[in-house]
């Protein structure tokens, strides 16, 4: 198994998501330069959070046009799963592989503190591990992460069940208060109608051991590990029986 985690110039969250997988899972993961043109071989592909081309244009958006991105297009297409994390959100909705835009922050300021989410998917790779309504404590670190879709959109994308994650409190109720950054219908993360792409604001890579405040980020990681290695079984053909028998 190996897991790809892209590096643009100005990620900053590279590191930290291969040493969640890498050090505190025990999986293969590797770095992928953003001028890469292949994915071949990889299980997974990751965009993490930073400021990808110092985020000029917009969040993500020279990044959407970078060689691996273009790369991105026909592996997410042949149903490799694919996670953006902040950043990589951003990247993924400016791409098209997810609906919606994100615009800044509704106060008007850069937003970096713990926030929880409520689970509201679990049919895809990054969420298999977790129950709906489950609550996790996750932190943001963002300026532009105020998602939007219009009514219209918002309704087919709620009737197809592609949102992933909505901010909440403690208790898991959906309020204003709970909302960091004034994103519609406090939606933290959506999913392609496959599920196969994921992408969300809070980091899981800041919270991936109990020693930085939380580990509740390591169970979207747990959940990848486990459809990767799910598949894996999968794809292994059975034995046939007089084989079997010889043994």
């Amino acid at each position: 198994m190996t897991i790809g985690i892209v590096v643009f110039p100005g990620s900053n969250c590279d590191a930290d998501t291969v040493h969640a997988l890498r050090d505190v899972l025990g999986q293969d993961a590797r770095d992928v330069w953003h001028q890469e043109t292949s994915l071949d071989g990889l299980d997974a592909v990751i965009l993490p959070g930073g400021f990808s081309y110092g985020d000029y244009l917009r969040a993500g958006a020279i990044a959407s046009t970078s060689p691996v991105v273009r790369a991105l297009r026909g592996y997410a297409a042949a149903g490799g799963p694919v996670l953006g994390i902040c950043n990589g959100f951003q990247t993924l909705v400016e791409t098209r592989l997810l609906p919606g835009a994100l615009l800044p922050n509704a106060a008007g300021e850069f937003r970096c503190r713990h926030v929880r989410v409520r689970v509201e998917r679990t049919d895809t790779p990054f969420t298999g591990a977790l129950r709906e309504g489950d609550v996790l404590r996750i932190p943001i670190a963002h300026g532009e992460g105020r998602y939007y879709v219009t009514d219209r959109e918002r309704a087919r994308i709620t009737l197809a069940r592609q949102i992933a994650f909505r901010y909440c409190d403690a208790g898991g109720h959906v309020t204003p208060e709970a909302n960091p950054n004034g994103a519609i219908d406090n939606i933290a993360g959506v999913a392609s109608a496959s599920g196969t792409v994921l992408g969300l604001m809070p980091h899981p890579e800041r919270a991936s051991e109990a020693i930085v405040g939380s580990a509740d980020g390591l169970r979207i990681f747990e959940s990848l590990v486990r459809w990767i290695r799910t598949r894996e079984r999968a794809a292994v053909p059975s034995m046939p029986a007089a084989a079997s028998e010889d043994r």
